[in-house]
């Protein structure tokens, strides 16, 4: 096994580039919208809100544990809407993406980039130090040798 090489056979830089990797992918993940539960193709299975015009009665607004618990629309984003839907005239509730929740995501990813910024950042530092000392120790040698 070459020196500085893990248990598994890759050296620590890359090994550590595969971490950062797998942890970015993971966080991309977690942080993506849960997919929205497949609707039946009858009208009658429908909400109205996927098949006619709707107005917003109530904003977008963070659900409470009961409803979390109860309202399946709510259990996507934890944020919901009441609307009426202009033909028939029904209350729906629908599932919405609240603008702080959204700001917080944001803010996340944001420290989620700075930070592994900041890790190469160190790596760059630490590879060119080692390779410095590694060119300073081979112009050493050279001149002893004369």
């Amino acid at each position: 096994m070459r020196a500085g090489a893990g248990r598994h056979g890759l050296p620590q830089g890359r090994r550590l580039c595969w971490l950062l990797c797998a942890f970015a992918l993971k966080f991309c993940q977690a942080e993506a919208p849960v997919p929205e539960e497949k609707q039946s193709v009858s009208a009658a299975n429908l909400q109205c809100w996927l098949v006619e015009e709707f107005v917003v009665t109530e904003e977008c607004g963070p659900c409470s544990n009961f409803q979390a618990k109860t309202i399946p629309e709510c259990s996507s984003t934890g944020y919901v809407e009441k609307i009426t839907c202009s033909s028939s005239k029904r209350n729906e509730l629908k599932s919405c993406r609240s603008a702080v929740m959204e700001k917080r995501l944001f803010w996340k990813f944001e420290g989620a980039v700075v930070g592994v910024a900041l890790v190469f950042a160190c790596l760059v530092i630490i590879r060119q130090r080692l390779l410095d000392r590694k060119a300073l120790e081979k112009v050493r040698k050279q001149i002893e040798s004369i």
